[in-house]
């Protein structure tokens, strides 16, 4: 994109802001900057004039059944017989998302990079390789990784895993690709400026993975190799369960397009995500959306009807995410404090919210896959996320739960 051909486009969107410096800029700036323009995606546009209704009132929520512990430790050998097959015939990938930054935790690096060991070196990244392993060795194949990384973290992911020799994993089975950034803009819907020669640009939320891993180049990977389902997982919890046998038996054995391992909550008002139906279709909805008589409703044994927590750990069938990728899924509009270019030429982080960003959620893609399977997996033994270096979800409460694993940091 040359100079006039910015202009152009910037002043039929009302965004000449972002060419204010052009002119101080050297030829390498000019044309990062020009590059950037060019590369903005503009769909943040749609999601200003028209916001993602979240008051719940055209909804039809009711709770959904699916499978909890009892049952599937009944028919734990039958699920795991179809899973174990399934991941022998290389059915099954493993897809990271990976593309945060470990700021919460104090770090400037991919918060996969941390470290929470105590008497050795133990990143997040290395303990989630040791649980997909366990199922790699049980089944005797490897299960081909794609992580998700973002413009801000790629480099040191990457050269991350380089230097720690894939954590003994076939480098083969280890693609990584760049998830979509979205443009921030202020209260008026003006692009921020970051830099003299970059708008401010951050990930566009989890929810684009799976586009973005087809405009990689990657779906064609994934059918080469047989793939047919895809089981995504958070970079926060060390205690992910990847591509187990169990869970993906009885997601192939329902019949369903998606699985979601869930953890019962622990009281009606448990900040999770909550897997339920809306009208004839599944979906996840957020903790406060549920009113009081909702989050206190027990179903015939006395459990909470709506007690399924989500944990992002999900199976999807290859097949039907290529036919919904087209489809929207809502873009969430959230109050950030952003990296901007100040008045003096000095890019700072402000004190308070500034400004606008637009993130898509891999739980929006619950409802087009059409059907789902809400899979119960025990809390001590699969769910530590760490979002905090101290308190509730953190890395004292996750090396709490490792050490209950058996796990030695």
């Amino acid at each position: 994109m040359d100079y006039q051909s910015a202009k152009t486009l910037l002043e039929a969107k009302g965004q000449s802001q972002l060419l204010k410096y052009y002119d101080e800029l050297d030829e390498a700036g000019k044309n990062n900057l020009l590059t950037a323009i060019e590369n903005i995606n503009w769909d943040f546009e749609e999601a200003l004039a028209n916001p993602v209704d979240m008051s719940g009132k055209d909804r039809d929520i009711r709770p959904i059944s699916g499978l909890r512990q009892a049952e599937i430790q009944k028919r734990k050998a039958e699920f795991e017989t179809v899973g174990v097959e399934a991941v022998k015939a290389g059915k099954v990938a493993a897809v990271l998302l990976a593309g945060g930054m470990g700021t919460r935790l104090g770090v400037d690096g991919p918060k996969g990079a941390y470290d929470i060991g105590i008497t050795k070196p133990l990143y997040i990244f290395e303990q989630q390789m040791k649980n997909l392993m366990e199922v790699t060795e049980k089944c005797g194949v490897t299960v081909p990784l794609y992580i998700m990384t973002s413009d801000k973290n790629h480099a040191q992911t990457t050269a991350f895993w380089k230097e720690h020799n894939y954590f003994g994993y076939p480098e083969k089975d280890v693609q990584f690709f760049k998830q979509d950034m979205a443009p921030a803009v202020d209260y008026d819907g003006k692009i921020i400026l970051e830099r003299k020669d970059m708008p401010a640009l951050s990930p566009n939320g989890n929810g684009g993975w799976f586009a973005s891993l087809q405009r990689a180049g990657l779906c064609e990977d994934l059918h080469k190799r047989g793939v047919e389902w895809l089981n995504i997982y958070a970079v926060d919890n060390v205690l992910q369960r990847i591509a187990d046998p169990v869970f993906v038996g009885a997601t192939i054995a329902s019949g369903v397009n998606c699985g979601a391992k869930v953890i019962c909550k622990t009281e009606p008002y448990e900040k999770v995500g909550v897997l339920c139906m809306d009208g004839t279709q599944p979906d996840i909805i957020e903790y406060y959306e549920l009113t009081d008589e909702m989050a206190n409703q027990r179903d015939e044994n006395g459990d909470l009807a709506y007690c399924y927590g989500a944990i992002m750990n999900y199976l999807f069938r290859l097949s039907k995410l290529e036919e919904i990728v087209d489809k929207k899924i809502p873009v969430h509009i959230v109050e950030k404090k952003i990296e901007c270019l100040c008045d003096d030429g000095v890019t700072r982080k402000p004190e308070k919210e500034n400004g606008k960003k637009f993130e898509t959620l891999a739980v929006d893609l619950i409802k087009p896959m059409g059907s789902v399977l809400p899979f119960e997996v025990v809390r001590e033994k699969e769910f530590a996320p760490i979002k905090n270096k101290t308190g509730v979800d953190s890395v004292e409460s996750a090396r709490e739960l490792l050490k209950g694993n058996g796990v030695i940091l």
